[in-house]
């Protein structure tokens, strides 16, 4: 099929400047090359995609990452080109960098930070983040997990659910409530009582391990505590950091779904040989679609230079985190709708892209929660409980 025209009708990437629209073309390489060509079948067969762990290692980003190299919007686009083949590699990377890495450098201690950081940022090692439970996910606090003192450090009990890298994982941020206050545990997998239980069955996320833990009297050392997490708050700004790379992430399905389908759309007669894409219903859609893909670009990028200035807020976050994920699997459901009942077979990439936008739509915090945050910013009215 030929290539569609450009869908960056504002000439948003001309902004970038030359180093990042370099990362940009590296980014998009290695999605062309690694990620496209295998995750549909790692998506068919509910498999993690191994091959793609090289590829990453080479771009350096887990390194970069470590090292505070990258700033806010370069780190954006990073996410949106990732997303552009995947949502499940996206959430993959966000995970270890935005949730694990960006736990021990905001609160983890100077040793924490020396035995981890380097492993996790050459992918020697993996992390993940134990918030969320089997009964508690919109409201973390109330979660069930304990933490009690022992002569030595720490025991922990408890169960966490949908956490993801949990299968791979050589230890977990682990969130428990440890004498009334919620507190941030670094738990290597391998202890004694810790168990990582792989959630099969999914539509959605396929390619990416999801994993249930339990911990049933897990000891752990007094040097396991994040000294700097003592509160559920230090739980959600770590999340704020993920949120971020969920909304440049969302712009990156969105726009593959849209520039996969005007490239179908261009190549398939109907009606006199005419071209789909040569229809004025047709053409009001991609028009509609291409012009939500804009909106949901710039304020990923405006929240990108608030991060930058040191001015970011919840709401800003809750706010593009509610808009890009919507209107991401609104477009990702049209483009299928478009492709006819070639949407739903797997030689295309869109429908996988919108189930895997189903979940990105839920994750990290669901729109209905995001509503309140931005609701309450408003009014100065917290409705939640």
């Amino acid at each position: 099929m030929a290539p569609p025209q450009s869908t960056d009708l504002y000439r948003l990437d001309e902004d970038w400047t030359e180093e990042q629209q370099l990362i940009v073309e590296q980014v998009r390489r290695y999605v062309d090359t690694v990620v496209l060509p295998c995750i549909g079948e790692h998506h068919h067969r509910e498999t993690f995609p191994e091959e793609i762990i090289a590829g990453l290692r080479e771009l350096g980003l887990f390194e970069s990452i470590a090292a505070n190299e990258l700033d806010a919007c370069t780190y954006g686009l990073i996410s949106r080109e990732l997303e552009r083949g995947s949502s499940a590699v996206r959430s993959i990377v966000s995970v270890q960098g935005s949730l694990v890495m960006g736990a021990l450098q905001q609160f983890g201690s100077k040793a924490q930070q020396r035995d981890w950081l380097p492993r996790l940022g050459r992918l020697d090692a993996w992390g993940c983040f134990a918030l969320t439970e089997p009964d508690f996910g919109s409201n973390p606090a109330g979660m069930e997990t304990r933490a009690e003192r022992t002569a030595d450090g720490y025991r922990l009990n408890g169960a966490k659910c949908w956490i993801t890298n949990g299968v791979r994982a050589d230890f977990a941020v682990v969130w428990a409530n440890l004498e009334g206050a919620i507190h941030g545990f670094l738990v290597e997998t391998d202890r004694s009582g810790f168990t990582a239980t792989p959630i099969k069955g999914k539509w959605s996320f396929r390619s990416s391990e999801t994993a249930q833990l339990f911990l049933e009297d897990v000891d752990v050392p007094a040097t396991a505590l994040l000294p700097g997490a003592t509160s559920l708050g230090a739980a959600l700004k770590c999340l704020s950091g993920a949120r971020y790379t969920i909304a440049w992430g969302a712009v990156g399905a969105a726009r593959a779904c849209l520039e996969e389908t005007i490239a179908y759309l261009k190549a398939r007669p109907q009606f006199h040989g005419k071209p789909l894409a040569s229809h004025q219903l047709i053409q009001y859609k991609l028009a509609w679609m291409n012009t939500e893909i804009v909106g949901m670009e710039l304020i990923a990028h405006r929240l990108g230079t608030l991060r930058e200035r040191g001015r970011l807020a919840p709401e800003q976050i809750a706010l593009a985190k509610m808009n890009n994920c919507r209107k991401a699997l609104e477009v990702a459901r049209t483009c299928r709708e478009l492709l006819g009942a070639n949407g739903i077979h797997s030689e295309y990439h869109v429908g996988r892209r919108m189930v895997d936008l189903e979940t990105v739509l839920t994750y990290e915090g669901t729109e209905h929660i995001h509503a309140l945050t931005i609701g309450a910013a408003l009014t100065g009215i917290k409705a939640f409980g």
